[in-house]
């Protein structure tokens, strides 16, 4: 039996082993048409004779021969074992995930909170991105990079989970924001560059709006996908009193005309969250939206076997002349 990983680069050469049991039928029959009969009116003087080796051996050369021929036939339909693989070759992008943490976020409307959704479905996020350089900017009033761009995925999830609201002084400085993460893609080789904006609010703080980052965004080639966090309506938010934590539905208010305009002007898409599921589809578009290209070059290598099965032909047909010429010799 053959292994599975051997091809014939002559195959219809195997059609000729279909000679092999016409001829074991001819050698059969003419055998018998040869042998001749002699009667004796009794066996009795014959019961003792057992019969010599050259006796037991004489239909050896033939089965030989049939062999030979077999292993030869197979030998010139050229088996050959192969081998394959594949090289792949990765090129991943450039991702700036820019993170609202502003008091807001705080909000319940998402579980536990917002933050803490946005931190669970981005460290997911992450983990799929295996060829991607990813960082991490954060903003409130302010903003600044918890994680400049890297490939140490388990380094940048530890920083996210070090995230957390009152980091920086509270408010919603949306094009600070952008301005910072551009900061982070501009420098990159990759050819696609990548900004995850998510936030609840609306832009109040910052020296710099964010339709004017954007801007700036486009000159660099950045793509912005905006996400807008929060219910619609009203979100039930933490508060702290003299008796305890209580909680008070407060308006959400996200900028959705700004982030839609921030999206569209990049070539980006802007996306709502409104629960925890919702906001994992989103991501889960994202990663389809910015696949890492990647390009597989198969190959198939061969090895030749005629040689083997050849030699093995020629044993066999040497051993049957030795045998014919000697041991097996029939006289003329």
């Amino acid at each position: 039996m053959l292994p599975s990983n051997v091809s014939f680069m002559n195959p219809e050469l195997l059609y000729f082993l279909g000679a092999i049991p016409v001829l074991v039928v001819w050698y059969v029959f003419r055998h018998r048409r040869n042998t001749s009969d002699i009667r004796f009116s009794s066996l009795q003087g014959f019961a003792g004779m057992k019969p010599s080796l050259k006796e037991r051996l004489r239909h050896l050369p033939f089965i030989l021969r049939m062999l030979v021929l077999s292993i030869l036939v197979v030998g010139f339909a050229r088996p050959q074992t192969s081998s394959s693989g594949e090289n792949i070759y990765t090129e991943g992008i450039d991702i700036a995930m820019v993170l609202d943490i502003s008091g807001s976020m705080l909000a319940e409307d998402l579980r536990p909170n917002r933050i803490e959704a946005a931190k669970q479905v981005a460290q997911e996020f992450i983990e799929a991105r295996v060829n991607d350089r990813i960082g991490l900017v954060i903003f409130a009033g302010e903003s600044f990079t918890q994680c400049p761009m890297t490939l140490d995925h388990r380094v940048l999830n530890n920083l996210i989970r070090q995230v957390k609201s009152g980091m920086v002084e509270d408010g919603t400085a949306i094009g600070l924001a952008i301005a910072q993460g551009v900061n982070r893609l501009k420098d990159g080789e990759a050819k696609s560059r990548v900004m995850i904006l998510l936030t609840d609010g609306m832009n109040n703080r910052g020296e710099i709006d964010p339709l004017t980052a954007t801007q700036i965004a486009q000159t660099f080639g950045i793509r912005i996908y905006t996400i807008g966090v929060g219910t619609i309506g009203e979100a039930p938010y933490p508060v702290q009193t003299p008796f305890g934590v209580r909680y008070q539905n407060v308006p959400v208010d996200v900028d959705e005309k700004t982030l839609r305009e921030v999206a569209s002007m990049t070539g980006g898409k802007y996306f709502r969250a409104t629960n925890n599921r919702t906001l994992k589809e989103i991501y889960a578009e994202i990663d389809e939206l910015e696949k890492t290209r990647i390009e597989v070059k198969a190959y198939r290598s061969y090895t030749e076997l005629f040689y083997g099965w050849a030699a093995a032909g020629l044993i066999g047909l040497l051993l049957e002349m030795a045998l014919t010429g000697t041991v097996l010799r029939k006289l003329p």
